[in-house]
């Protein structure tokens, strides 16, 4: 369990994502396990760890950097205007906005779908993971989004601390601890692929 006031943290979950393994991170909502979203393998695992069918769709956590425009345009095929003023209004937040997936991209973590959940968190924590692992350094790709589900097992509580995680999914996973969840319930989800906003899960944005 790493503190995430300090820049060392950071970088050691950075470092970790970006060699393909598995961290649990903070987020205002509930504690993510995550792993870079392009990332076919690190994304199995996620389902292996979780006892999760590999066919549930994952959340992407992406950068609050241009407002989630430069990672948005790297996953979704496109931006319908109402999903755009959504994201101007609730990004950073707990909102995720379900966009039809460009080919290609992020495929494992979509579950298969022609579509993908995307979601820019506002937990500082997070968002200074998400920002180093975008401003990649010189010869490195840049990490585009975290696909994180809860960090528990499939079917179980949801966890909202860094000693939830733990307990939940073992000593060895590296986890960033950013603190009790602010809002401790999942993320309101809006599918954005049928031509109006439609509601799929409620949570703290009604």
């Amino acid at each position: 369990i790493l503190p995430a006031d300090a820049p060392e943290s950071i970088a050691a979950c950075a470092a970790v994502v970006r060699a393909g393994g598995l961290i649990g991170l903070p987020t205002e909502t509930v504690y993510g396990l995550g792993a870079d979203a392009d990332n076919a393998s690190a994304v199995a695992r996620i389902f292996v760890a979780k006892g999760r069918p590999a066919d549930h769709p994952l959340i992407v956590h992406v950068s609050a950097q241009d407002g989630g425009m430069a990672a948005v345009a790297h996953y979704a095929a496109q931006v319908p205007s109402f999903a755009q003023q959504l994201m101007a209004a609730f990004w950073p937040g707990p909102l995720t906005l379900i966009l039809p997936r460009r080919s290609g991209v992020g495929a494992v973590a979509a579950g298969g779908h022609n579509s993908i959940g995307l979601r820019c968190p506002a937990h500082p924590a997070a968002q200074a993971l998400l920002r180093a692992l975008h401003d990649a350094p010189a010869g490195q790709t840049p990490v585009w989004g975290i696909a994180a589900p809860s960090a528990n097992r499939f079917g179980r509580v949801s966890p909202t601390t860094a000693a939830h995680v733990q307990s939940e999914l073992g000593d060895e996973l590296t986890i960033l601890d950013g603190g009790p969840c602010d809002l401790g319930i999942e993320s309101t989800i809006i599918d954005c692929t049928r031509g109006a906003p439609v509601l799929l899960r409620p949570g703290s944005i009604s």
